[in-house]
């Protein structure tokens, strides 16, 4: 196997991640004190983020995941969404949170957002770790954002390049 051609630099060190979704979970557990919320994390770059919100959030919380595929050739997407792997628990009279690992164009997310408004949801807010607005095709509102990027390739946390990376506890951009 030959070694990557590729390097990845620190942009997000792990304690400023850490410190973040702490804001986040309290921000969260806040605004829906007395209820519970129902986080829906998106496969596969969300599962760290998903996991560690969930474990600084105060309040009763259920989570799930699910798997979305955008059809297109290679890096573009169609703006096809097509879920690939469903949420097991119904959503209809519960709080959603939808949790992604990064939003660019936001196709993705403004799919979800309206599959579960139309499945009832009590309300249904999206929080994302990496917002990179430069990148948006679709307006979607994020309700809870963990940092706003420039439009830079990242890997680490979840994100990876080729399914490299993912396992990085930072997040670094990749420079070819």
């Amino acid at each position: 196997m030959s070694e990557s051609a590729e390097t990845v630099k620190m942009m997000l060190p792990e304690e400023e991640l850490d410190r973040r979704i702490r804001e986040l979970g309290k921000e969260i557990s806040e605004e829906f004190a007395g209820e519970s919320v129902y986080l829906i994390g998106v496969l596969r770059g969300a599962a760290f983020f998903t996991c560690e919100l969930a474990k600084r959030i105060t309040i009763p919380v259920t989570i799930d995941f699910m798997s979305t595929s955008s059809y297109g050739s290679g890096t573009e997407s169609s703006g096809e969404v097509v879920v690939k792997h469903d949420v097991e628990i119904p959503v209809e009279g519960r709080n959603i949170i939808i949790c992604e690992d990064i939003i660019d164009s936001g196709n993705t997310l403004h799919f979800l957002l309206k599959l579960f408004r139309d499945r009832k949801a009590k309300t249904v807010k999206l929080c994302a770790m990496l917002d990179k607005p430069d990148r948006r095709e679709v307006d979607v509102k994020v309700d809870y954002t963990g940092f706003t990027i420039p439009d830079e390739f990242v890997v680490g946390y979840g994100l990876d390049y080729d399914q490299k990376y993912r396992n990085l506890p930072y997040i670094g951009v990749v420079e070819f």
